[in-house]
């Protein structure tokens, strides 16, 4: 393998490939998957100098460690956390160059629950109907990092032209998650309380959630009809209510058919703050039109 790639040390609870996504295939079956926070996707990758869709790793909770086998500018982003290169700070939140066989260490999250890795060059594993991301779901993809693993990097046009490095604002890690909801298409299977429950109780994120919904606990919502209604299509952002009655909202993972009748649907652009809330977050739903 080229020495343009990097060895796994420890890669943590759960740390995968993550780019925007595989769009386009969801009539296949085929879910997006992509990063849970694409906003700090497209910063980290600014900061090193690549396009926005270039491949990065995704941390959950504890961070990872890796060795690159080149020099390489980094840049860690998303959760704050502590970077380390051969034992010494680093920065978050900006570009670093790491030297070939450097230890680098991506700690355990301070706030939120997700941090990214930006190398220059971007991740080159192979993509998998144009993207390189990991799909648990699907299980398309590159699988999760696993110690001693080593993934190729992509050539680093952009090295010998970087200019000064930026240090782009960073969204905190929500106190509190408000998500912009439309009702629909089945708010009809609920009664008028659950609709009003929704729009007015507080719920809280689950530690049950993961990549394919973020969960809630709270008041649960009533139905107005009975069953379940005929399995149909899924988008982003569907807020489906199983049988408890407690809400699921459906991050980048989710599966594309379901059979539980989904309430609403929470606007994209709120989806990235869930990537950091961490457990026990309040949740509150505003409706919109």
């Amino acid at each position: 393998m080229s020495d343009r790639a990097f060895a796994v040390v420890r890669a943590g609870a759960l740390t995968t490939v993550q780019d925007l996504g595989r769009t386009g295939y969801a009539h296949l079956g085929v879910p997006r998957s992509g990063a849970l926070d694409p906003a700090a996707v497209r910063l980290v990758n600014r900061l090193v100098g690549n396009p926005e869709t270039a491949a990065v790793l995704e941390t959950t909770v504890n961070g990872c460690a890796l060795r690159p086998r080149c020099a390489v500018t980094v840049a860690v982003g998303g959760a704050p956390c502590p970077v380390r290169v051969n034992g010494g700070p680093a920065a978050w939140g900006t570009a670093v160059r790491v030297p070939a066989g450097s230890l680098l260490e991506i700690g355990a999250a301070v706030r939120g629950l997700r941090a990214y890795v930006a190398f220059g060059g971007g991740i080159d594993v192979e993509p998998v109907l144009g993207s390189r991301s990991t799909d648990l779901l699907s299980g398309l993809g590159p699988p999760p990092l696993a110690d001693e693993a080593v993934l190729p990097l992509g050539p680093d046009a952009a090295a010998a032209v970087r200019g000064p490095v930026d240090a782009p604002p960073w969204p905190g890690p929500p106190g509190e998650l408000v998500l912009r909801l439309r009702l629909g298409p089945r708010h009809g299977w609920f009664t008028a309380a659950a609709l009003r429950t929704l729009a007015t109780r507080t719920y809280r994120v689950s530690p049950a959630s993961n990549r394919i919904g973020l969960r809630l606990e709270g008041p649960a919502l009533e139905r107005a009809l009975p069953g379940e209604p005929a399995s149909e299509g899924m988008v982003l952002g569907a807020v489906q209510v199983p049988p408890d009655g407690r809400p699921v909202v459906f991050l980048a993972d989710h599966p594309t058919t379901g059979g539980y009748p989904v309430v609403g649907v929470v606007r994209e652009a709120d989806l990235g703050a869930a990537a950091q809330a961490v457990p026990g977050t309040p949740v509150r739903f505003t409706p919109v039109r």
